[in-house]
């Protein structure tokens, strides 16, 4: 048998069709008594909304927009082309999707960006993150709107998003810290590290993710202050170059963000033995890297799972239903024996040129 209609509902609340639909599909206008009978009707009821037939008596269009960092990183390349094709086999859903450059670890440009968003038409946003106190009015803002507001890959401050989706950073940090200190075998060595930016969050919790597994389980090794590279290449290049060159016993590369193609240069072209190497994200040429044998771990967070995540999220959000189930988004460690044979990244080139 079916379930209580909305017609059933109105009518126990002895309120009109139209004033129950009103306040099931939170429409406003209408008195605080009626609200009240409706609530109790559908309580009692056990009515179940139908957000589909909603939908579409409303023709209703999702409108999203994705707001990605610009520049030379392979892995928001991959971020953006699974958007392009999630939103292409999305549209029969009746959802847009529109994706905003920002600029790479700058807080001005994603809080302009943001600041602009509140004057769109838009339900939903999802958003690669960074951490300041800037951010958080014009999302408050944003979210006063109505629109709902995700972290994606890396968080935003967490009283202004609804929802979070990417690894535990942290988790990757020890898990490359775990690997580094593995490899050693319990000989001593030193550790040089690379940091995008202190601003992203994602970068700060994979360093104190690794410092704390290698000052608790490896005392032996020490871990380098980390040099900020801003993900550019040429400064990893320059970096790496100069760590390899100078009397300093490196004996372990960790970077904890993008630009690998600068460090895969470095480590390529030096006439040393070269150190362990440990990056993130599995894109053409860190994959390149891992078959030539110029680095020995690359740490990979499924951007194509993040982004169908971010739709999902954010449908459910935009019409407050219960949020999906999700299992933690654990991070896969590929060496060169396990490599995928057919992916997205062998489609495409190196994005860092």
């Amino acid at each position: 048998m079916s379930g209580p209609t909305l017609s059933d509902v109105a009518e126990a609340a002895g309120v009109s069709y139209a004033t129950a639909d009103r306040v099931i599909n939170k429409r406003g206008n209408v008195a605080q008594k009626s609200i009240d009978k409706v609530r109790d009707a559908v309580e009692r009821l056990g009515y179940v909304r139908n957000v589909a037939a909603a939908n579409l008596s409303r023709r209703r269009v999702y409108r999203l927009a994705f707001l990605i960092p610009t520049g030379s990183n392979a892995f928001f390349s991959r971020v953006r082309d699974h958007i392009i094709q999630s939103a292409d086999h999305l549209s029969a859903d009746s959802i847009s999707v529109r994706i905003v450059d920002v600029s790479a670890f700058s807080v001005e440009g994603l809080k302009d960006s943001i600041v602009d968003l509140a004057g769109s038409e838009l339900d939903g946003v999802a958003i690669v993150g960074l951490q300041s106190r800037l951010l958080e009015q014009p999302l408050a803002e944003l979210r006063a709107r109505g629109v709902a507001v995700i972290g994606l890959v890396s968080d935003l401050p967490v009283e202004f998003r609804s929802a979070y989706i990417g690894i535990d950073n942290k988790v990757a940090g020890r898990t490359a810290a775990r690997m580094t200190g593995l490899a050693h075998c319990g000989r001593a060595g030193a550790i040089q590290t690379f940091v995008g930016s202190m601003e992203a969050r994602d970068h700060v919790e994979r360093l104190q993710g690794f410092r704390d597994v290698i000052a608790a389980d490896f005392p032996d090794l020490t871990v380098l202050d980390p040099i900020l590279t801003k993900d550019d290449p040429a400064v990893l290049c320059k970096s790496a170059t100069n760590a390899l060159q100078s009397g300093a016993s490196v004996t372990a590369f960790y970077n904890v963000g993008a630009g690998n193609v600068g460090l895969i240069e470095a480590i390529s072209t030096s006439p040393r033995a070269r150190p362990f190497c440990v990056v993130h994200e599995l894109v053409a040429h860190s994959k390149q890297a891992l078959i030539d044998n110029h680095i020995d771990l690359v740490i990979d967070q499924r951007p194509d799972v993040e982004v169908n995540r971010a739709f999902a999220l954010l449908r459910a959000l935009i019409d407050d239903r219960e949020l999906p189930p999700m299992p933690d988004l654990m991070p896969t460690i590929y060496v060169r024996d396990n490599l995928p044979a057919d992916t997205l990244n062998d489609a495409m080139e190196a994005q860092i040129r």
